[in-house]
């Protein structure tokens, strides 16, 4: 297998990392990850990115089990190596199946998946092509997982956040972490 190019911009050091992260106010187990050991060299951007994915992942409203396969569908479409192989082990954490996590795949297909299912992730497919959810899928999801403000402004702030960081996980070209699988569990890619 090649070696995989190296980021466009290098990777703090852990001790680098660490450092930063705790001037800027991110946490120590974040500076362990390729993507902050980026990010950090712009600390006040490092906190900003940081913040909003704490928001959304561990303060938020919206359903983990929908926002996760959000995050996974990003991750499948734009082909974004790392987003698929962190939010694996994110999501299986979480309690999701690893077939409901394959089935973001081909979600029309995937049997398993009802109208909330289906109604976010047709959303998240419109916003990746169109860049906006339009009426037809807003009016979907809103039938779906409720008319609740704050879910919905987290189900479209997910979609925005994670088409934000899949963009800057592939241009900066991260590499996963040593501990990762290349595209879990089968290492097929979109």
């Amino acid at each position: 297998m090649p070696e995989a190019e190296p980021p466009r911009l290098p990777l703090l050091s852990l001790e680098e990392a660490r450092a930063a992260a705790e001037a800027a106010g991110v946490p120590d187990y974040m500076a362990a990850l390729n993507i902050f050991r980026v990010l950090l060299r712009h600390p006040k951007l490092a906190r900003a990115v940081h913040d909003l994915l704490a928001a959304l992942l561990w303060n938020g409203q919206l359903d983990v089990r929908l926002r996760e396969l959000v995050i996974m569908r990003i991750g499948w479409v734009t082909g974004s190596e790392y987003e698929w192989a962190q939010h694996w082990r994110v999501a299986l954490g979480l309690g999701l199946s690893e077939d409901d996590l394959l089935g973001v795949r081909d979600w029309r297909a995937h049997r398993s998946f009802g109208a909330a299912e289906r109604a976010v992730l047709a959303a998240t497919d419109e916003a990746l092509a169109t860049g906006r959810v339009g009426a037809g899928a807003w009016t979907a999801c809103v039938e779906a997982v409720g008319d609740d403000a704050a879910v919905l402004l987290e189900l479209v702030g997910a979609i925005a956040t994670w088409t934000m960081v899949s963009g800057l996980l592939r241009t900066l070209e991260v590499p996963l972490e040593d501990d990762l699988a290349s595209w879990p569990p089968d290492g097929r890619k979109p």
